[in-house]
């Protein structure tokens, strides 16, 4: 089946140019409580705010019916912090979708790796360690440990879990395999939607040594023989082969899916259709049935 080409351009999420706007003009969608006030998270906010200041900008979209206000769809806890500290303006981000729960849906909240790199633009800034520390509410140890997170882990494997929220332990087992098998453990990660440390270190023990960074260092995985050792890196090489077909062919079988679904929910939304296999075939109708709900959810 031949494609359209696409045509016309990328529409953009965001005004080109961020804008200082004053706080009394922002209308929020949603009010910060007495308990989200007294929460551990508002309590870190706040200080990273006083500390470093506001890293990440609220986004607002302009108010059609007011063309002087603004709806804060996102930064809530960042807006009243600052209002409490007497601050009267803040600079946005502009959002050109103004719906608040579409837009809220495509946020991702800070992962690892963004935190990684808003610690690093801090330090460049001249924000001391301990500052830094103090403002995240952790010890300087901590900080340290997320400055270096990413010495030794690929580009390829940085960019697969920029946006995923992976805990410190499973880079550090990440940087015991070399760049190619990195990229093979963050595909795994991100296919099977796990990030844990637990996993990280089974896909390790699952590597072979001469995928390893130290190759001549033993593996050791608490609670497994090097005979069930070897047998993890047989089935790992075995899942990373059926893991390629089925990247290879998924746009194909997609595709196919989406076809037969809509085939389907046409065939059923014919009155005649359905009320001759109601009659007839109600077993067909219902596998009939469960395939376009399948196929609608897969889609």
């Amino acid at each position: 089946m031949a494609r359209k080409p696409m045509t016309g351009a990328v529409r953009m999420a965001f005004e080109a140019d961020s804008l200082r706007i004053g706080i009394a003009d922002i209308l929020p969608l949603h009010h910060v409580g007495t308990a989200v006030k007294k929460s551990r998270k508002y309590t870190q906010i706040a200080a990273s705010v006083r500390y470093v200041g506001v890293i990440e900008p609220p986004v607002v979209a302009r108010d059609k019916s007011d063309p002087g206000k603004f709806l804060l769809l996102e930064g809530h806890l960042r807006v009243e912090i600052l209002k409490e500290m007497g601050e009267t303006s803040v600079i946005c981000l502009i959002a050109i979708d103004d719906e608040a729960y579409t837009y809220n849906k495509r946020v991702n909240r800070l992962a690892t790796i963004q935190e990684h790199r808003m610690i690093l633009k801090a330090i460049e800034a001249g924000v001391p360690e301990e500052r830094i520390a103090k403002a995240l509410d952790v010890d300087v140890g901590s900080i340290r440990r997320k400055r270096i997170l990413l010495d030794g882990i690929c580009p390829e494997a940085v960019e697969l879990l920029k946006d995923k929220h992976v805990p410190l332990q499973s880079f550090g087992e990440l940087k015991k395999m070399l760049p190619v098998r990195q990229v093979e453990a963050a595909h795994l990660m991100v296919a099977m939607n796990k990030y844990s440390h637990n996993y990280a270190r089974s896909l390790v023990g699952a590597t072979s040594a001469s995928e390893l960074v130290d190759a001549n260092k033993p593996k050791r995985v608490a609670g497994l023989s090097d005979e069930q050792l070897t047998l993890m890196e047989l089935e790992s090489s075995k899942l990373d082969r059926e893991f390629r077909l089925i990247e290879q062919s998924y746009g194909a079988d997609h595709l196919d899916v989406v076809v037969v679904t809509g085939f389907l929910e046409r065939l059923l939304g014919n009155a005649r259709v359905l009320r001759y296999l109601t009659q007839n075939y109600p077993e067909l109708l219902m596998e009939f049935q469960k395939i376009a709900a399948s196929g609608k959810a897969a889609a």
